[in-house]
């Protein structure tokens, strides 16, 4: 069984290399608006550090390994993503710190908005107060 907020996207494997399909609306639950990658990560970085107010995302590790820790401000979860056929879905108002990347990790995200600075939540004392202001 998969962790919570994971999915598994569709696999064809195939003895000359496998394949991994992922289609806007269908097996994810949003339209895909933009899609970026992280690589070559230095050992000890991190990345991430901000929530979204609008935008949802799928996080995929195309290659390698990282962790991402979720946070809703009340509860954290750290998922190990090491599979190119499963992603974290994370939502609107949830803080994200992805680290411990492995040599080589790709990571894939998908999401659901274009780009839009406004939308980006950076302090988390800031995110606090909005999770606040959300209930």
């Amino acid at each position: 069984m998969l962790p919570e907020n994971t999915i598994r996207l569709q696999k064809i494997v195939d003895p000359r290399g496998n394949l991994t399909v992922v289609e806007g609306g269908t097996g994810i639950p949003f339209a895909i608006q933009r899609a970026y990658w992280v690589y070559d990560v230095p050992a000890g970085e991190s990345r991430g550090g901000h929530a979204h107010k609008c935008c949802k995302e799928l996080i995929v590790a195309l290659s390698g390994s990282f962790q991402v820790t979720l946070s809703d401000g009340s509860r954290q979860r750290t998922y190990l993503m090491n599979h190119p056929y499963q992603g974290l879905l994370v939502d609107t108002n949830t803080w994200r710190t992805l680290d411990d990347f492995s040599s080589g990790a790709v990571c894939m995200v998908l999401a659901s908005e274009p780009f839009d600075e406004d939308d980006y939540i950076r302090d988390y004392e800031e995110f606090l107060e909005h999770v606040k202001k959300q209930h």
